[in-house]
């Protein structure tokens, strides 16, 4: 959930890219665990490989936050 409301500031799921500098290594969501962002990477991956350019990285956090509380 910590990764969607995160992801989700700015509606640009920014929290996504990763490197020196960017919003992932900011002080508030340096304590995001790395699978939750590897989770959504690969499920990107899966998504973008059947369906290049439909789907957004806020896209897959917000089905991967309904996923997650829905289990």
């Amino acid at each position: 959930m910590e990764l969607l409301v995160g992801g989700s500031q700015g509606c640009d799921a920014s929290i996504l890219i990763s490197g020196r500098g960017t919003e992932r290594e900011a002080f508030d969501n340096r304590n995001l665990a790395v699978e939750a962002f590897e989770t959504v990477n690969r499920a990107k991956a899966v998504v973008e490989a059947n369906c290049p350019g439909v789907v957004s990285c806020a896209d897959i956090l917000a089905i991967a936050a309904r996923d997650f509380v829905h289990l």
